[in-house]
This record gives structure tokens, C-alpha cells and sequence, in this order.
């Protein structure tokens, strides 16, 4: 992901109202309860339970993107033109720039006004867990990934803006993270990179065993699968999202370097959590089915770029679909297409080119947040 800090910027090597029984409604600042005590009521939704909406959040700075702003504009609106052929979309936009972003999304999505900096929505908008019948939104006090960018004020209060306007509760959690760093079964089971959560950039002092009882309590999980990550390597510190996604409860795919590219810190980290999940059980004590999911050959993919980012794993579960990067290798796109169809039966698998996204670090996963919740009527 791309960030501007300080003088440069920094890569990772990660609209009216179309709907209006879905507007959202103005209301106070929310206010917050502490997330401590709270998990055992609370359940963390896999991503391919009902979603009541995706929220996405419309690039602002040009600063960050210099003269790729216009092309990852182009392909933010790609992505959610599609995702909105299944599910209600929100789009979030700057004041100032939401009629540019309501042009270019169409009026299937719906564009609303909310001061932004970025299009990582995954990391700034509330994690969504269930508690007592109803959605509740975690806010994980997001920091910039570590202060790596500098100017994250808007997204670091997307939690706060958000949320009153949905008349969800907001709950604080006693920790940094951000959503990219979370992947659940559904079923009480979490996997995090220790490198994006235990971390004095993000936790300063923490150990790993309070930070892992503090995961329990904000999200409501039973059993939390360690994996190492990378440090320092990319400005997420190696998000769990673009490594490895459960498919079905016991079933994850793995991301998978392409056959002959030389070792290097990623590959590396791929071998170590498939060591981990190879010998993991679930929380129901349910041992794990490791899936390769391998990657494009890097000499056939339309992307450039050093940092661009070619895992298949960010892939993005919606209402009857699954969305997925095309990178342009034909085979490998059709076998990570084939991939995903075999384990997301009765959902159409929708390829997506994001290539400017990919070249500032992310994927079509890092750039959506999933609202659980009962699909409203189309």
C-alpha cells in the first residue's frame, strides 16, 4: 500500500444516494464502550455469511498516488461497479469529492460525504462482530499502520464518522490493528501475522499473550493461529489477508509463489504458516486443509512495478460472488479462478484488473469491508 510520509511516499511490497431505503441517517458522534469482557458474547462472522453492504472508501490524495491518482480512482469505480451487480455498496468520499466519485462509480453504488484520506477501507472502517442479535463495530484505533503514513486523521476517525450514521454501536478495542490483519472461520477460529499486531509500532510493550486475550475479548474468537509474518518489509507488516483465507471452516487457501522465483522474505513466510497450519487444528479441534493458491509468473502479468502484488489470496467474498485479481498470465488467472469456484460452489467468481491498486500494494480484499447482516431487497 502506498503512503505518503514525510517528504516521499512509501509502498507496500502490500455520488447521490442510489438507495433509499438504505441511506444512511445523520446522528450524534458515536459514542464508545470499551471492548474488555465483551467476547463472550460476540461472535466474528465469516466473510461469506450474508453481508448487508460493502464499504469502500475513494482515494483522496494526491500526494499518495502522484500521477497513478486518476488510474486507481479508475480502478476503485471497477471494482465497485462490480461488487454492486451483487450487493449494495457505500462508497465514502471527500466532500469535495464525492460528485467526481459518484460519476464514476454510476448510480448503482451509493456515494456518500465522509472525510478520508485513502481507499483501504479494510484497515479504517470498524471490524464488524455480532453480540446479543445485532452488529456491533470494533474500532481498532487506527494508527496508520504503525505511524508509517503520516497524514491518516480522516481515517483514523472513520470509525467515529461512520458508524452514527448506521446507528451501529461503536465498540474501542484495547489494542492498534486493522482489518487486514484478521481472518475468521466464523467459528471462533482467527489467524493473525504476529508481525502486524506484536509490534511496538502498533502495541508498544505488549506481549503476544496480551494481545492475543485482548483479540478474544474485542472479537469474540476462541482460538487465535499465530503465523509470523514479515517485519518491516511492506507498511502493513504483512497483513494475514494477502498470505492465507479460510474457504470453509478446516479449509485455507495458501498463497503460493510462482515455481522457480528465487527465495525471499515472502516465500519464506508462506513456507513458515504452512508448517503452522499443516499442524493446527480449529477451534472445534477440527485439524486444517492447507490449499496452495499459487501466483501469476511474474514475466506475464500486465502490472509493474516493484512493489506490486500478485497473491490471488485477496480475493473478496460478497453476496453470490467472489471477486478476484486478473493479472493478465491466462493460466494462472483461470486456475486461480477454477481454485476459488471449486471452493465457493453456487457463487459466481467475477475477475477484476487492479493493477494500479496491486502496484500501490493491496488488493480488491484490502480495498472492501464486508457489513454482515440480512441482504436488503434489489
Amino acid at each position: 500500500m502506498r503512503a505518503f510520509a514525510g517528504a516521499g511516499a512509501l509502498a507496500a511490497g502490500a455520488l447521490a444516494a442510489c438507495r433509499a431505503q438504505d441511506a444512511p441517517r445523520s446522528g450524534p458522534a458515536a459514542s464508545a464502550r470499551p471492548a474488555s469482557g465483551a467476547g463472550a458474547g460476540r461472535r466474528f462472522p465469516a466473510e461469506w455469511e450474508s453481508h448487508a453492504r460493502t464499504f469502500m472508501s475513494w482515494p483522496a490524495l494526491r500526494r499518495v498516488w502522484s500521477l497513478d491518482l486518476g488510474y486507481v480512482r479508475e480502478d476503485i469505480a471497477r471494482v465497485a461497479r462490480a461488487v454492486a451487480e451483487y450487493e449494495h455498496v457505500v462508497m465514502l468520499a471527500r466532500p469535495g469529492q464525492q460528485d467526481a466519485a459518484q460519476r464514476a462509480c454510476g448510480s448503482q453504488v451509493e456515494v456518500i460525504p465522509l472525510p478520508v484520506d485513502d481507499l483501504w477501507a479494510r484497515d479504517t472502517v470498524p471490524v464488524f462482530v455480532e453480540e446479543s442479535g445485532k452488529v456491533v463495530g470494533v474500532d481498532f484505533n487506527f494508527n496508520g499502520w504503525g505511524n508509517k503514513q503520516k497524514k491518516h486523521d480522516s481515517d483514523a476517525a472513520v470509525g467515529r464518522s461512520l458508524l452514527p450514521k448506521y446507528k451501529i454501536p461503536r465498540s474501542t478495542a484495547p489494542l492498534v490493528a486493522e482489518g487486514g490483519s484478521f481472518e475468521t472461520d466464523g467459528q471462533g477460529t482467527l489467524l493473525v501475522t504476529e508481525s502486524s499486531v506484536v509490534n511496538d509500532n502498533r502495541n508498544p510493550g505488549k506481549s503476544r499473550e496480551t494481545i492475543e486475550t485482548e483479540l478474544k475479548q474485542a472479537l469474540g474468537v476462541k482460538k487465535v493461529i499465530w503465523l509470523a509474518g514479515v517485519r518491516g518489509q511492506d507498511i502493513t507488516d504483512a497483513h494475514v489477508d494477502s498470505l492465507v483465507r479460510f474457504t470453509a471452516p478446516g479449509v485455507v487457501l495458501l498463497d503460493k509463489a510462482f515455481p522457480g522465483s528465487p527465495a525471499d522474505v515472502w516465500s519464506r513466510s508462506a513456507d513458515q504458516a504452512r508448517s503452522v497450519l499443516a499442524q493446527a487444528t480449529d477451534a472445534r479441534g477440527k485439524r486444517l486443509e492447507v490449499i496452495d493458491l499459487p501466483q501469476p509468473d511474474p514475466g506475464r502479468i500486465t502490472g509493474t512495478g516493484d512493489d506490486f502484488v500478485s497473491t490471488y489470496a485477496n480475493f473478496y467474498v460478497a453476496n453470490d460472488a467472489v471477486f478476484m485479481p486478473e493479472f493478465g498470465d491466462r493460466h494462472a488467472d483461470d486456475r486461480a479462478r477454477g481454485i476459488l469456484k471449486e471452493h465457493f460452489p453456487g457463487r459466481d467468481v467475477v475477475p477484476v484488473t487492479i493493477d494500479t491498486i496491486a502496484a500501490g500494494g493491496g488488493g480488491i480484499h484490502c480495498s472492501t469491508h464486508d457489513q454482515p447482516g440480512k441482504a436488503p431487497a434489489r
